[in-house]
């Protein structure tokens, strides 16, 4: 009797497929696009082969992160399987474009189609708030550009509350959970902006920040998003994205702070000017003073004056009354009772008489 185990087509399939998945689990490889296809906006197929070799590799369209063409060197993440069919093909779980020629080409062909959709335009941006206390951070805390970022805002300002939220910068798992982060920050809404900081890096390292997935969550973001990434020359579509672009995490932590010097000595400058005003205040008030008391003055002069002509004449007038003077041009004062046979008391200037009345006669 044959001792030999006879599969059918189906259960050899499935064996291969058991012995594939227990030897890969997932593969990354390299290699170059060629007859890149999508069929009814869902399926992808494309060959990935080198100067010797080609695979078939399939893929669902919505897992696709970046934009393929022939000619294009990306790698893969996969699991490798034995069709139904007996074709031995990739599943592709990732694709990532990789060297600078694609990864330009690749950017290129995205930016286009989100620079048409508006994704981009300047009245989507949204400036920081003025007065920053709560920022979230997304990054990896052993990078050295997250670091630099908290040495500067450090030396810089201080006691702000930062929240960090740990990712990976770079690699095939790295935008996935850049957009979580993100979803994160956006659910809390415990931060007034959100910080994503890389330092730079080769054009492989920043490929992730032109993910399309990740673009496209920044710019849904209900939370301003500031970008560092990179140097100065590198700029890339999350940039492009984001509210507002730092050269570097180092900029970035300049734009979100202010510099305690410049504010102190601000602060100082102020302080002087308003010393300087007070004292123009005080001199042109003392000089106001001392116009009005000098206006004061003059008006009480010519008052005294006026007064001392009022009293000249009262004088003069009380001087003419004084009965001395009277009697001096001759006259008399006569006191007593007007009556026939009374004696009345005559004074002139040098005499007192006494008399008696001896008529009293009305005067017509």
């Amino acid at each position: 009797m044959n001792s030999e185990l006879v599969y059918s087509v189906t259960d050899f399939q499935a064996v291969c497929n058991q012995i594939l998945d227990s030897a890969f689990s997932g593969v990354v490889i390299e290699g170059e696009v060629a007859s890149f296809k999508v069929n009814q906006n869902k399926f992808i197929f494309f060959d990935l082969k080198d100067d010797e070799s080609s695979i078939g590799c399939f893929m669902m369209a919505f897992a696709l992160r970046f934009p393929l063409e022939d000619g294009m060197k990306v790698r893969i993440r996969a699991i490798p399987k034995l069709t139904k069919w007996g074709k031995f093909s990739l599943t592709v779980q990732s694709v990532m474009p990789v060297g600078e020629g694609s990864i330009k080409k690749s950017l290129e062909l995205l930016k286009k189609k989100l620079t048409a959709e508006g994704l981009f335009a300047p009245e989507r941006k949204r400036r920081l708030p003025e007065e920053i206390e709560k920022i979230g951070v997304i990054s990896s805390t052993q990078a050295a550009g997250y670091a630099d970022f908290c040495k500067i805002m450090n030396e810089r300002w201080g006691g702000l509350s930062v929240t960090v939220a740990h990712t990976q910068v770079q690699g095939a798992v790295a935008a996935d959970q850049i957009i979580r982060a993100l979803q994160y920050f956006n659910e809390r809404s415990e931060v007034q902006v959100i910080a994503l900081i890389r330092g730079g890096g080769s054009a492989d390292d920043l490929a992730v920040f032109n993910d399309e997935k990740l673009v496209r969550a920044i710019a849904a973001s209900k939370i301003p998003v500031i970008t560092g990434i990179g140097h100065e020359i590198d700029t890339s579509l999350c940039d492009l994205a984001a509210d507002v672009v730092a050269s570097t995490p180092s900029n970035a932590a300049q734009m979100l702070t202010r510099d305690r010097k410049e504010v102190v000595a601000a602060l100082r400058g102020d302080v002087g000017r308003i010393n300087n005003l007070l004292n123009t205040k005080i001199d042109d008030f003392a000089k106001e003073t001392r116009e009005l008391v000098a206006d004061a003055k003059r008006e009480i002069v010519v008052k005294i004056a006026t007064f001392e002509q009022e009293i000249a004449g009262i004088v003069k007038v009380l001087d003419q009354l004084n009965p001395e003077k009277v009697l001096a041009r001759g006259y008399a004062l006569m006191s007593g009772k007007i009556e026939v046979g009374s004696v009345v008391n005559i004074t002139t200037l040098k005499n007192e008489i006494k008399a008696e009345i001896k008529e009293v006669a009305k005067r017509n």
